[in-house]
């Protein structure tokens, strides 16, 4: 009999044989069996009345072990599901030992998020990551479709580069080299000519650069793909692989660039509210819990379901970097030193800075542009105030800045002044300069961390938590 996915096989209405599979989640009674395959958040209850089955079958029934169950698809005696299955056969497909699976995450009890990251090759299996990584597929798939339907173009740029898009180094390097016998050059310096590539690469940052290139051709197109960074940071917002969404328009300015931003935004938040509702609620209602039990200092100023329909149901309100300053220093926190870090015009603005002005004093998403020329990478376009760059932020409830992006510079001479400012050789972005040189055009991108975004749309507060393999300083495993 043709499989049902246990998806599937919860929509359906009692009558009928039925084959399901999938792992055994809690068994109880030696009756109840508690099965999951994977397609939803929600178990299916089987019935297996061991008193018509061997008892060979029956022991080897325990959480952890995989099986398919066919039977009668009946209606269910007990609160929770409409619909359950009462067992005529069951096949042990993989077996689990009890002793084992109580040393592991498949224990059916609450575990911390440090001991389910140990064991990332079961954390899949939990209800928490299931749910997390069906939406980071929902999402993978919305932002695709949004691009596709935008009449974007999906470009790979290069994961391995020779040169750095932000100028900032922290990058890894790509070679093959034989580490213990390294051929140096006359002067004593690492001879990349003998390397693979003939020159000295690393694993990309960014692939907007590249991007840029294909934009100047095809009008609009959007990267998607791992990057890369050589940062010596654990904190619960950093990884050392991620991946970025990165789009870049020809003939658009610093407003469509920000135009762009919202309705993409708004696009696969409300995706995620139409298509996810199941995980969603699970994930909400596990953080209003884990809310509950801390200081209410620490607690989330908007539930989950509010902070994503907060995006979806407002203006994204736009304000200068000037602007955003004398807003923070006319603040009440501002006046009673409640900042921790400093707010004058020509630093960076912190997280709490940004969350102040998204939840508390204009009450919706918030983006922020023209920021000064010294805090933003060499790409961007310098305005005519001489002081400032036609860069932006997009800012969220939670979590502060989400999108960064900006106008390019398209001038030739001034791109050119902007690299010897920020000590980029020419020799190394020879090819980004070029196209200033032919047909030069108006153009604007952003960068979304992915990431980032699926902790936003998810509310994990661990970055480690939204990938299934986290890269981080020491840690590789898996």
């Amino acid at each position: 009999m043709t499989r049902t996915k246990i998806k599937d096989a919860l929509q359906l209405t009692p009558g009928g044989a039925i084959t399901v599979k999938g792992w055994v989640r809690a068994y109880r009674s030696n009756r109840f069996v508690a099965l999951n395959d994977g397609s939803s958040l929600a178990n299916l209850q089987v019935v297996v009345d061991f008193e018509n089955f061997d008892k060979s079958i029956i022991d080897q029934i325990t959480v952890g072990s995989a099986i398919s169950v066919t039977g009668d698809l009946v209606a269910s005696q007990g609160a929770g599901q409409s619909v359950e299955v009462a067992a005529t056969s069951v096949e042990i497909l993989g077996t689990a030992n009890p002793d084992e699976v109580a040393k592991t995450i498949l224990q059916p009890k609450r575990h911390s998020l440090e001991f389910l990251r140990e064991q990332a090759h079961l954390r899949f299996r939990t209800q928490t990551f299931s749910a997390v990584f069906r939406i980071r597929h929902a999402m993978a798939f919305a932002i695709h479709k949004y691009f596709n339907d935008n009449g974007f173009f999906y470009l790979h740029t290069p994961i391995i580069t020779g040169s750095d898009a932000e100028g900032a180094g922290e990058m890894f390097k790509v070679t093959t080299l034989p580490l213990d016998n390294v051929p140096k050059d006359e002067s004593g310096n690492i001879d990349y000519k003998e390397d693979f590539f003939g020159k000295e690469t690393n694993l990309t940052v960014s692939g907007q650069l590249e991007a840029e290139l294909g934009a100047l051709a095809l009008g609009q197109v959007y990267t998607f793909g791992p990057t890369f960074r050589a940062e010596n940071s654990n904190t619960s917002r950093h990884l050392a692989e991620f991946w970025m969404i990165e789009p870049e328009v020809a003939f658009a300015d610093l407003t469509d660039d920000m135009k762009l931003g919202e309705d993409f935004m708004q696009y696969v938040i409300k995706y995620a509210l139409d298509n996810c509702k199941e995980d969603l609620e699970f994930l909400h209602n596990r953080e209003v819990e884990l809310d509950s039990k801390k200081p209410t200092a620490e607690r989330n100023e908007m539930p989950l379901m509010d902070r994503l329909n907060f995006v979806v149901d407002n203006d994204f309100e736009r304000i200068t970097y000037t602007e955003a300053i004398q807003v923070l220093q006319n603040s009440k926190p501002f006046k009673k030193n409640q900042f921790k870090f400093p707010v004058e015009w020509g630093v960076d603005l912190a997280s709490e800075h940004e969350r102040f002005l998204v939840e508390k004093h204009f009450k919706k998403p918030v983006i922020i542009y023209n920021y000064p020329k010294e805090i933003k990478a060499f790409y961007m376009r310098n305005n005519d105030d001489g002081k400032t760059v036609a860069a932006m932020d997009v800012l969220f409830p939670g979590i502060g800045e989400i999108i960064g992006g900006s106008q390019r510079e398209e001038r030739y001479e001034e791109l050119l002044k902007k690299c010897k400012d920020f000590d980029i050789p020419e020799e190394h972005v020879w090819w980004y300069l070029e196209t200033r040189k032919f047909g030069t055009v108006p153009h604007a991108g952003f960068g979304l961390g992915f990431e980032r975004l699926i902790m936003f749309v998810t509310g994990m507060t661990n970055i480690r938590d939204v990938i299934p393999f986290p890269r981080t300083p020491k840690n590789a495993e898996f």
